[in-house]
């Protein structure tokens, strides 16, 4: 497995509710569940341009070395730097199911 592949600390984060301490409202915030190495890998023009045919949503995919311990799943996200990346799924590699896992992504806001 090539190293220099992974070389992006990212931030995985799950939807969690919190109350306003001013309004006492419940308010979608996100928590974080782990950090992971991963390839940040956007799609070619063509994959891009079949994607848009279907209607798709999904702009690139992250891909990271299996981790049990790290369950992913579509309702969670990643943040590296200043950016968010919605994952749309979350796909075992084909060999093992345990080498990598892809999550195909779109593009969030910065939502804090």
């Amino acid at each position: 497995m090539r190293t220099g592949r992974y070389r992006h600390r990212c931030t995985i984060e799950r939807p969690t509710q919190q109350q306003d301490p001013n309004t006492g409202a419940m308010i979608k915030s996100w928590e974080e569940v782990g950090k992971a190495w991963m390839a940040i890998e956007p799609l070619s023009a063509r994959a891009f341009i079949a994607a848009q045919a279907a209607q798709s949503e999904v702009t690139g995919q992250l891909v990271m070395r299996y981790r049990p311990s790290l369950q992913v799943d579509s309702t969670m996200r990643v943040r590296h730097g200043g950016k968010i990346y919605n994952i749309e799924g979350a796909l075992s590699d084909n060999r093992s199911g345990r080498e990598h896992l892809t999550l195909p992504y779109s593009e969030g806001l910065n939502d804090g």
